[in-house]
């Protein structure tokens, strides 16, 4: 049954089809009423003895829950935090419940909840109650950083998770340099890579994958900017598109971001952007992280 907590990954990209027939006939708020009816705690004194098992399917449920929200549900997350409260007192060792079910609650809508202090919340507790895990440290602090913006206490998380038997080199000059450099894109990005990195396939690492793409696009549409300046430098005018930037050489690729969606060309103000339209387009508060 341990093998439950992975199969997960096959319920994110879709629902089978005899679970959404039968939660249609059981009506559209199932999930929400099965959820409400026990505690983590109610359900550990009526199962004594079998917690893991239970914890498996209520991860399994609640992994579930995430994706038929995120793609027929309408994005609606109320109960995630309550689910994955549900997994971790059953089984408070269950590491990828507290990690998976951070980047569901921390991610914005359509992907994830948009709820990054429960999400860092539920990091928290997977460290009081597993002390020596150095990744769900590691987590911590990196989403203290990236999601909360707190780069003081994210480094001192890392700083802790790099003290921790098995913890990678990289931690402590990462938190070295959060503390310092007190969070720019730089730094984001190394975090970043270092969470793809370590990732093994699945949400994490395509979680991961996607902020590293995001920065690129940032740095590309400054790159973009920059050389509309300069042609209106040497010609007086601001071009009418990015492709005039072919016209005197400055413009050598196609100006794409790295999903392949064009950029956003403000003439009058000069300035280039992610586009709204793009997979990568994120709100202006993310502050580039």
């Amino acid at each position: 049954m341990r093998l439950a907590r992975y199969a997960f990954l096959l319920f994110v990209p879709a629902i089978p089809l005899a679970q959404r027939q039968i939660d249609a006939r059981f009506g559209a708020f199932r999930a929400q009423q099965e959820a409400l009816y026990l505690t983590g705690e109610q359900i550990r004194r009526l199962s004594p003895g079998f917690e893991d098992l239970m914890a498996d399917l209520y991860w399994l449920r609640t992994v579930q829950y995430y994706g038929h929200q995120r793609i027929w549900g309408g994005q609606r997350f109320e109960l995630l935090g309550p689910l994955v409260d549900v997994v971790t007192d059953l089984d408070p060792r269950l590491e990828i419940a507290y990690r998976y079910g951070a980047i569901f609650l921390c991610e914005r809508p359509p992907v994830g909840a948009g709820d990054c202090e429960r999400g860092v919340a539920l990091l928290e507790k997977g460290v009081r109650n597993n002390p020596l895990n150095w990744r769900l440290r590691q987590d911590l602090g990196f989403f203290l950083f990236t999601f909360l913006g707190d780069a003081k206490r994210g480094a001192v998380v890392l700083q802790e998770a790099a003290r921790l038997p098995g913890a990678p080199f990289w931690l402590e000059s990462m938190a070295a340099a959060i503390l310092y450099k007190g969070g720019d894109r730089e730094t984001s990005r190394r975090i970043w890579q270092g969470m793809y990195d370590q990732a093994e396939e699945g949400p994490m690492k395509y979680n991961a994958l996607a902020h590293l793409r995001y920065l690129d696009a940032l740095d590309r549409a400054e790159e973009l900017t920059r050389l509309v300046r300069l042609y209106e430098e040497r010609t007086g005018r601001k071009p009418d598109s990015l492709e005039q930037l072919r016209s005197l050489g400055l413009l050598r690729r196609p100006p794409v971001d790295p999903s392949g969606a064009p950029f956003s060309y403000d003439r009058e103000k000069g300035t280039v952007t992610i586009d709204r339209r793009s997979g990568l387009w994120r709100p202006l508060d993310t502050g580039g992280m």
